[in-house]
């Protein structure tokens, strides 16, 4: 897919502001733009800006739970939304951890839709961010035996995944 001039230039002001963010922070790092990050289930959804943030210390963006990373894309998806009245979609990955982190929320959903089919009873993940919720719910969207949806509110929402009827 060829990159628009306009997608390049809202790319360019999100890695700078991304930039200038980590500047401030304090932190040694150096941002480069990748290969879309894409989750099944995508198509026809708008492109994403993804950014992979290389640094001494990559625990510190990360924070526990990714919940530092979370907040950083935030703020940068607003920022730039401000300046260019745009709101594309923008990932934040930190030395890969996102990307790691989907493989593995999907090995999670597919160990856990087996238990399920196998023993016809209902089982309730823990409460995750929404990008994780979605990971788990594109990877089963097609499973023939299995359904999820989400129960809770807030921070304590979580991916219910049951027996289709």
């Amino acid at each position: 897919m060829e990159i628009s001039g306009n997608k390049k230039d809202t790319a360019e002001t999100a890695r700078d502001i991304l930039e200038a963010l980590l500047d401030l922070m304090g932190v040694s790092t150096v941002v480069t733009p990748v290969a879309e990050f894409t989750t099944d289930g995508d198509e026809g959804a708008e492109p994403t800006i993804t950014l992979d943030v290389r640094g001494d210390d990559p625990g510190i963006l990360i924070g526990r739970r990714g919940q530092t990373l979370s907040c950083l894309q935030y703020l940068v998806r607003i920022i730039v939304g401000h300046q260019t009245q745009e709101w594309p979609p923008i990932i934040i990955d930190v030395e890969g951890y996102k990307r790691r982190r989907f493989e593995a929320l999907q090995a999670l959903a597919n160990r856990i839709a087996e238990q399920v089919k196998t023993r016809g009873v209902p089982f309730a993940l823990e409460p995750m961010p929404a990008f994780d919720r979605r990971i788990i719910h594109l990877s089963l969207a097609g499973h023939p035996e299995v359904t999820t949806q989400s129960n809770g509110e807030g921070e304590m929402r979580k991916v219910v995944i049951q027996p289709r009827e």
